[in-house]
């Protein structure tokens, strides 16, 4: 349930704060006030399109931050997207909307946190249901027509309509891979020549490791300079650790060192970190002599070895010419030769095996639309008996009402194509509904409809822009009963031109444009004026002014105060009205029920 909602620099509002309750509320103003502008700042705090004229002119970012209560249906919703809801039950929406020149910046959030667009969807479907009269030209639509029916069928036709769609979908792609072999068999042939030679010509290179052509450089160097290496080695060693020439070895030297520190370390400790520094230097010098003496042992000239690396080299360095330009992309690509292979043979797969394998995956899509066919035909009954129940309180008592259902080539959504047949009136036969229906007829099955899918909805609040507009008299009070008897169990809101509609309203906003002055020119001869739209939660009184307001539009002139008294005559009846009719749908005790029935026939007659 929507608790509030606060607007910064949005459209024409340059700031407001409203708070809702349950039941119906409802808004009311002149024809251009503003109304439609709550409702869109609603749907874009729950990240529906915004225009390009979303930021009020003349501020560089517009905000909106919708609260809602949320029930504990929706409450696992949050704990799957990892979202933390505030005091338990709280959720906040918002959005912001920066202008950037010609262009926007959106950011939507959830509880403080950045949500992305198909988060924000996801909540808002099950948060808002908004229905407006402008929705008849979406009412035509076969496929909108579909999923309304789908969605009333509940979870288990939702799921199988999955099933559909999946099964279409490995059809699909049976299907198109048939096709792609049965036109391009020759060019796969010619492919397949291809990529089996240069995989025979890379696999008979034996390439393993990406690091092999640098070993073997490496290996060819040390294999041709081994007689240089063999010298410089045994040279190295009698520099370290025993000299044939007669002159003192680096060893040798550091061992005096040793003997003399030894001796002054006797007489001076300070000597002794540098005992310990020359210990170990003389230490890793014998090491490092003794591993340069075995290392130029190992050292042997080995001609063949030599012939076998460089011709190994030069074959590495072949292949990298040609699938490279390095060892790392030609195995890269060696793997990849394999993938297309596979992917050209059709994994071992003949065209007569992949026509066998799309018929089985077509034969299991015709038996999932054929079970999607019977639940929707079976949902179908249940909606049009819903539907018509629905309608008959709105002064169509004698409409009809069928879900048409006609086979069609399977589809993701099944094999059905469904429309909706309307006939208001006796003896007129079935039609489609949006060739027969009139505007005011349209408005009501919308409302109707809406009613059927608040008993399967998750939705707490439904929006109704206008879906009053086309309709008057005795039509006008049942949509307005209907709307009431919704707010009993959703919060309802509701944007509406209609007296009888506004009367029955648990809370009422006017909404109403302000041209304000912003400061004057420096000669006082001018002032920049700017329109606002404000909204106002009415009281009683202020309500009989509204309701004369739009029954007359008389209300507040001096000219005509005999229209004047009138008017406010049929608020107060309205209102009277209204109470009589809100008492009776509340469920009065059995006593007072002739007294509110007196009573709504005494104001109908006033009316």
């Amino acid at each position: 349930m929507l608790l509030s909602l606060r607007i910064e620099n949005f459209a024409l509002i340059d700031h407001l704060d409203l708070t809702f309750g349950s039941g119906l509320h409802v808004l009311t103003g002149e024809t251009g006030a503003g109304k439609s502008i709550i409702l869109d700042a609603i749907d874009a705090a729950l990240g529906g399109k915004v225009t390009g004229r979303a930021v009020r002119t003349g501020e560089e970012r517009a905000s909106i931050e919708a609260t809602f209560r949320v029930n504990d249906l929706l409450k696992s919703w949050f704990e799957q997207e990892q979202i933390d809801l505030l005091d338990e039950d709280i959720v906040v929406c918002s959005r912001e909307i920066v202008a950037l020149g010609s262009s926007q910046r959106n950011r939507s959030r959830i509880n403080g946190v950045l949500v992305n667009k198909q988060q924000m969807e996801g909540l808002r479907d099950r948060l808002v249901e908004i229905t407006a009269q402008g929705q008849t030209v979406q009412l035509g639509q076969p496929s909108l027509q579909r999923d309304w029916l789908d969605s009333y069928g509940g979870v288990a036709l939702l799921k199988a309509r999955e099933v559909v769609s999946q099964a279409f979908t490995t059809y699909q792609q049976a299907s198109q891979a048939l096709e792609k072999r049965r036109h391009s068999e020759q060019q796969r042939l010619q492919q397949l020549d291809l990529f089996e030679y240069q995989l025979r010509e890379l696999n008979a290179a034996n390439l393993i490791d990406p690091d092999e052509l640098d070993q073997l450089e490496q290996e060819r160097k040390r294999l041709s300079h081994s007689v240089e290496l063999q010298q410089q080695s045994y040279q190295v060693y009698q520099a370290l650790y025993q000299n044939e020439n007669g002159e003192d070895a680096c060893a040798d030297l550091l061992g005096k060192a040793e003997n003399l520190l030894t001796d002054m370390a006797r007489y001076d400790e300070q000597i002794q970190p540098i005992l310990e520094i020359v210990t170990s230097a003389l230490a890793l010098v014998e090491e490092a002599g003794q591993q340069m003496n075995a290392y130029g042992d190992d050292l042997e000239t080995d001609p063949q070895r030599l012939q076998e690396v460089e011709d190994r080299v030069l074959e590495l360095k072949q292949i990298c010419r040609k699938y490279g330009p390095t060892l790392t992309d030609a195995i890269a690509l060696q793997q990849s030769l394999q993938s297309e292979l596979e992917e050209l043979t059709g994994a071992g797969q003949s065209i007569e095996e992949l026509a066998e394998l799309t018929e089985t995956r077509k034969a299991a899509l015709i038996e999932a639309s054929e079970h999607l066919t019977q639940l929707r035909k079976s949902t179908a009954q249940g909606l049009e008996a819903r539907l018509v129940a629905e309608l008959k309180p709105l002064a169509m008592e004698k409409v009809q009402f069928q879900v048409g259902i006609t086979p069609i080539a399977p589809t993701s959504a099944g094999s059905d194509r469904i429309t909706y047949l309307f006939s208001p009136n006796p003896g007129e036969p079935l039609q489609p509904l949006t060739e027969i229906a009139s505007g005011g007829e349209m408005s009501r099955f919308l409302l109707a409809l809406q009613a059927c899918f608040s008993q399967v909805d998750s939705a707490e609040t439904l929006v109704f822009d206008e879906i009053d507009v086309g309709v008057s008299g005795r039509v006008a009070q049942a949509i307005a009963e209907k709307l009431y008897h919704l707010g009993r169990h959703h919060q309802v809101l509701c944007v509406t031109h209609q007296p009888i509609v506004a009367a029955m309203a648990d809370q009422h906003f006017n909404v109403a444009k302000q041209v304000v002055e912003l400061h004057k020119s420096q000669n006082g001869k001018g002032a920049d004026l700017r329109t606002i739209v404000k909204v106002t939660p009415l009281d009683r009184e202020q309500r009989r002014q509204e309701l004369a307001q739009l029954a007359s539009g008389q209300v507040g002139s001096t000219e005509n105060a005999t229209t004047e008294a009138a008017a406010i005559a049929f608020a107060d009846s309205l209102l009277e009205q209204a109470a009589s009719l809100q008492a009776g749908q509340a469920g009065l005790p059995p006593a007072e029920q002739p007294k509110a029935k007196a009573k709504r026939a005494k104001s109908a007659r006033r009316s």
